[in-house]
C-alpha cells in the first residue's frame, strides 16, 4: 500500500468513546472520520486546517456519512494558539502527513502541547521516502528519528511505534 491506512492507524491509536481528539493538518479528513467513528457520538473531533475548501469537503463528507462529532476550524497548526483550541482540552491529537509540510516545526510543536491534556496522546504519522513522484519531495521528508527528538524535546514521551505501511512511520507519544 502506498498510503497510510487511516481505520488501520487509527485502531492502533486506541481512541476512546467520548475521547476529543485534534486532527492537525486535516486535509481530506480521512482521519478526522475514522476517529470520529472511534469515539463515537459522545465525543468530538476538531479538524483543522489552512484551507477553507477542504474544510468544507470535510463538513459536507462528515454530514453524507452521518457523523455529527466533527467540527472543522480554519486555523494555523503552526502558530500559538492557531488550533484555536484551548489549553489543554484534547485528549488525543493526530498529526498525519504533516510534519514535512511545517516550516516552524518547534512552533507546531509547542502548539500540540499546548492543546493536549497531562497524560494525553499524540499520533505521529509520516512519509519514510519519497518514490516515483509519490509523498513529498526527498529534501523535505522528516525522519522518523528527527521526529521523535522534536517531541521529545517539547514535553512528550515515546509511547510506541506502530506499523503505518510501507512508505510512512507512526509512533504515538504521551504528554508528561
Amino acid at each position: 500500500m502506498i498510503f497510510a491506512d487511516p481505520e488501520h492507524n487509527i485502531k492502533q491509536f486506541d481512541l476512546k468513546e467520548g475521547s476529543s481528539v485534534a486532527d492537525l493538518g486535516s486535509g481530506s479528513g480521512f482521519y478526522s472520520f475514522e476517529a470520529a467513528r472511534a469515539v463515537g457520538p459522545s465525543g468530538k473531533v476538531y479538524s483543522i486546517d489552512v484551507q477553507k475548501d477542504l474544510l468544507h469537503k470535510i463538513t459536507a463528507e462528515a454530514k453524507h456519512k452521518g457523523l455529527g462529532n466533527i467540527e472543522t476550524i480554519w486555523g494555523n497548526v503552526e502558530k500559538t494558539g492557531g488550533t484555536k483550541l484551548g489549553d489543554s482540552s484534547m485528549d488525543e491529537a493526530i498529526l498525519s502527513n504533516i510534519l514535512f509540510q511545517i516550516e516552524d516545526k518547534k512552533s507546531f510543536a509547542e502548539e500540540v502541547y499546548r492543546i493536549v491534556k497531562m497524560g494525553g496522546k499524540i499520533l505521529v504519522i509520516d512519509w519514510t521516502d519519497s518514490f516515483r513522484n509519490m509523498g513529498p519531495h526527498k529534501d523535505a521528508i522528516v525522519s522518523k528519528d528527527t521526529a521523535r527528538k522534536l517531541f521529545e524535546g517539547h514535553g512528550f514521551k515515546f509511547d510506541k511505534d506502530i506499523f503505518s505501511g510501507e512508505h510512512h512511520y507512526g509512533i504515538i507519544f504521551r504528554k508528561i
